[in-house]
């Protein structure tokens, strides 16, 4: 068989592994951070993360078929050594930076509920005052 080859199914094997790990990680803390964000609603937490794991698995799923090419062929084991873990680290790569921007934009979204909730008054109004005439 082609070092190629085995290069290919060994990178695949690992990246699709680590891709399945992650995802499911995310997805099972991410769970409570999306019911703080959506205020305790637990569906619309259970159906956020359920989409955000679906964008997650397409787009990296995504590039990790797209990276599958080498250029050159692999002569020898180390080629094998060299190739998978030159692309593995791409694919760490991308991996983390997904995550930390399903993390941001998810901290935007929490600081403005939390925002929404500190401007409104604990209980409602009982009184109005005049507007001084000095002013």
């Amino acid at each position: 068989m082609d070092l190629t080859v085995i290069a290919y199914v060994i990178y695949l094997l690992v990246s699709v592994g680590l891709t399945v790990w992650v995802a499911r990680t995310l997805s099972r803390n991410g769970r409570i951070f999306l019911g703080d964000v959506l205020r305790g609603n637990e569906k619309l937490a259970d159906a956020v993360n359920h989409l955000l794991v679906v964008g997650f698995y397409l787009v990296n799923l995504g590039f990790v078929a797209l990276y599958l090419n080498q250029d050159g062929g692999v002569a020898d084991p180390r080629g094998v050594f060299e190739a998978v873990s030159s692309k593995l680290g791409v694919v760490l790569l991308v991996l983390g930076a997904l995550h930390l921007g399903n993390v941001f934009v998810l901290n935007k979204i929490r600081r403005r509920g939390v925002m929404e909730r500190e401007q409104v008054p604990p209980v409602a109004p009982q009184d109005w005052v005049a507007p001084s005439a000095k002013a």
